[in-house]
């Protein structure tokens, strides 16, 4: 049996109908030697029986790590997804992101050791998302500006996103004022540097806990990369209830302490105390 190169970790909750969307963008990937892991926050039946359906069409491993439902607990089913990860290289995106075909690919060129890779997403209106089949995603059309217009996308300056590539991929990662963080939906970096900063802390709640992530690992010596234009996620639109002002307060004077003290280690995480 081939050992797993990469592990890619995706966070859902409660939203299969969007997480079939993104396991069949997996499923057309140009780079074969990964698991995917499902962190699951809780999920009810819907989504814990239709990954056990799903599982039997697609190409790639598939690991799916639940939890019980006890609120907004992303960083806790992260952790856990973590440790169940096989590949030495790890990335992490969202339920709600479906990958380009050369998603995994782009990641797995760009790797290297002491650095973590940062991307981006392409965000769509919820008529775009919905009108997405499993054939858009089979033959690329949902990741062409044309395809998008035609089913409810809007003209902007961000649209470049999907239209860069070789060059002028390099050009943009490089202007962008955007900066190379630690994005929960599209980043990737060595798992024995997650594990040495000991991955999410998990009193943050929704607000920033992949940033304050990324931050410990640059206080640990790991440099950002910014892969915003060539590794692309196309973001499926909707609602987000768990968000709240409490949480950022709290989130944020996490941050600020990780970022005064240059802690690299939180006593909170994968393993602790």
């Amino acid at each position: 049996m081939q050992t797993i190169q990469i592990s890619v970790i995706i966070s859902t909750y409660n939203s299969f109908e969007w997480l079939t969307k993104v396991l069949w963008g997996y499923n057309e990937q140009t780079f074969k030697n990964f698991e995917v892991v499902i962190a699951d926050d809780g999920s009810k039946e819907e989504t814990i029986n239709g990954i056990k359906e799903i599982k039997k069409s697609l190409d790639f491993p598939v690991q799916h790590i639940w939890h019980e439902d006890k609120g907004f607990q992303k960083s806790q089913i992260l952790n856990k997804a973590i440790l169940a990860t096989k590949g030495d290289y790890i990335i992490m995106s969202d339920g709600d992101c479906i990958p380009r075909e050369d998603f995994v690919a782009v990641h797995n060129k760009f790797k290297n050791i002491g650095c973590f890779l940062s991307g981006g997403y392409f965000m769509l209106p919820m008529q775009t998302s919905k009108a997405i089949t499993k054939e858009d995603i089979k033959s690329g059309n949902c990741f062409t500006i044309k395809w998008l217009k035609e089913n409810g996308l809007k003209k902007s300056s961000k649209n470049k996103k999907l239209t860069s590539n070789g060059f002028k991929s390099i050009l943009l990662n490089f202007i962008t004022p955007t900066k190379a963080t630690w994005n929960g939906h599209n980043a990737s970096g060595w798992k024995k540097d997650i594990v040495a900063v000991n991955g999410f802390d998990e009193r943050m709640q929704y607000g920033g806990q992949d940033r304050e992530l990324g931050e410990r690992l640059k206080n640990y010596g790991i440099k950002s990369k910014q892969i915003r234009y060539n590794a692309i996620v196309i973001h499926l639109d909707h609602k987000r209830g768990y968000a709240n002002e409490e949480s950022w307060k709290i989130n944020n004077s996490i941050r600020k302490t990780t970022r005064k003290t240059k802690k690299t280690y939180t006593k909170y995480g994968i393993k602790k105390g």
